[in-house]
């Protein structure tokens, strides 16, 4: 479904060149529903515009959705559905008027607009303007007018940024569905590590303008090595002795040791043996921000 080899996307700022996107290659199979990841300004969005033909690139090439980027950006265009980081629905306008023009301008049938408001749970708001609706409300809508023509390929920038808990656990079902129930591809950019980790079947990582990993949720949580255990204890010089490659934090160490569940109770008993009183446990399995803090050096949620 995406097929790109060395894409890059070269800024002037200042009269000085800014490389945001450096020759990445990626693949996205049809059916799958793949995660983008990485902090601000790592190029994720600069990515997703110039694969929607949004900007186009400074050099490489990509077929998308069986179009090539470059020479048939219209061809791209007709197979693909995009959601940017703004809502898209004018706020002076009705739900309902929206998705027909809409629906009018792909050609597509008017009956597409009165299931997609169904299905997305906006009938009751069909007839009020968009700027009367709620952020999750906005962001289904947003999905109605990039599902009219039906896509193969859906791309979702940051879809649930600045949603409650439960709009974004609402609006998790619905892409859910793009692909479990419309067949559509989907292609996501995200900040949030429990929607990567709930919704995708593989994730990209990038980092300053470069694909630096990829593989499913638990693939690249595997390459952490272990689960990161945190013991309060009496002695912390000494119980880090017990501790390979422990770091001490006032009366807290930290250490990270494969399978923590089974490896402290055997750690717990030589502490006891050597008198030192743990007065508390904490075990942590590896996360996709530990993912990315090992690959890179800083936390998926720091800036660039």
């Amino acid at each position: 479904m995406i097929k790109a080899r060395g894409l890059a996307r070269t800024f002037s700022v200042r009269g000085r060149p800014v490389e945001a996107v450096a020759g990445i290659d990626l693949d996205v199979q049809p059916g799958e529903l793949v995660g983008f990841l990485g902090p601000n300004g790592a190029g994720k969005t600069t990515t997703l515009r110039m694969l929607a033909t949004l900007l186009r690139p400074t050099a490489g090439e990509a077929i998308v959705a069986g179009h090539d980027l470059r020479t048939d950006p219209a061809g791209v265009r007709r197979r693909i559905g995009y959601l940017g980081q703004g809502n898209g629905g004018g706020s002076d306008q009705r739900v309902r008027d929206e998705a027909i023009i809409q629906a009018k301008l792909y050609r597509a049938p008017l009956r597409r607009v009165t299931e997609l408001i169904e299905e997305f749970e906006l009938t009751d708001v069909a007839d009020r303007l968009v700027a009367t609706l709620s952020g999750g409300q906005k962001r289904r809508l947003d999905i109605v007018l990039g599902m009219i023509h039906q896509p193969e390929l859906i791309f979702l920038d940051e879809p649930s940024t600045g949603l409650d808990p439960q709009s974004r656990g609402n609006l998790w079902q619905h892409v859910r569905r793009l692909r479990d129930e419309h067949g559509a591809t989907v292609f996501l950019t995200t900040h949030y590590l429990d929607e990567a980790d709930a919704l995708c079947d593989r994730i990209l990582v990038i980092d300053h303008g470069r694909i630096v990993a990829e593989g499913t949720p638990d693939e690249l949580k595997s390459t952490v090595s272990g689960d990161l255990v945190s013991l309060t204890v009496s002695d912390p010089a000494r119980a880090a002795g017990h501790c390979p490659g422990a770091t001490v934090r006032g009366n807290q160490i930290d250490f990270r040791v494969p399978r923590g569940d089974t490896a402290l109770p055997g750690l717990l008993g030589d502490l006891a043996a050597a008198d030192i009183t743990v007065t508390s446990v904490q075990t942590h399995r590896p996360t996709l921000d530990d993912v990315f803090l090992t690959l890179t050096g800083r936390s998926l949620r720091d800036g660039s």
